[in-house]
């Protein structure tokens, strides 16, 4: 029974890894990745690339960029993918910066708590293919309407290793997350 349990979520993150959902939304959030002094890696870059181009095809007026810092950093994630969008041509005025969250789970609720208290509450989010399932479980209980419009480019996707390993985490992170309703955030070892 557990290994069907075990399979069966499998298979759910990997359908749901590869939905493009492009209905329009309230808001397009951006999942934060790491950051070094305020440029983004390769990871958070990916993923700031794709919520420009939904922004770009007016998927929603407002791009959400979520994400703490480390301790000692001079940037938030958040902050440092503001930054990138503001680069890339997205007016100021068009992007919020939450600047808290550590884990997904953290900065689910976070975005969620800002949206709501603004009156908004349907989201696009936009994070890794493998991560999908997971984050839009976590916002539909957080009270948003929610679908996912992942990357399809940067090191989550790049091999097939990476993929497998994508999935193998996201499985059971969604396990956890589903029976305690607490982060299962681990470290990732892809290149960020």
């Amino acid at each position: 029974m557990a290994l069907l349990v075990v399979a069966g979520t499998a298979v759910r993150v990997w359908q749901v890894a590869r939905i493009d959902d492009y209905t329009r939304a309230d808001a397009i959030v951006v999942l934060g990745a790491a950051q070094y002094d305020g440029t983004p890696s390769s990871v958070f870059q990916a993923r700031l690339d794709q919520a420009h181009k939904l922004f770009q095809k007016g998927v929603a007026p407002m791009i959400v960029t979520v994400g703490g810092k480390q301790l000692g950093d001079n940037y938030t994630e958040a902050a440092s993918g503001k930054i990138y969008l503001k680069d890339l041509g997205v007016p100021a005025e068009h992007i919020l910066a939450v600047e808290t969250g550590s884990d997904t789970l953290q900065s689910v609720e976070a975005v969620s708590k800002a949206l709501l208290a603004r009156g908004k509450s349907s989201v696009v989010l936009v994070s890794d293919p493998w991560h999908s399932l997971r984050t839009r479980t976590m916002a539909r209980d957080a009270g948003l309407s929610a679908w996912t419009a992942p990357v399809r480019t940067g090191p989550a996707v790049y091999t097939r290793e990476s993929q497998a390993h994508g999935i193998f985490r996201e499985t059971f992170a969604l396990l956890w997350y589903q029976l305690t309703h607490y982060s299962a955030d681990f470290t990732y070892t892809a290149e960020q």
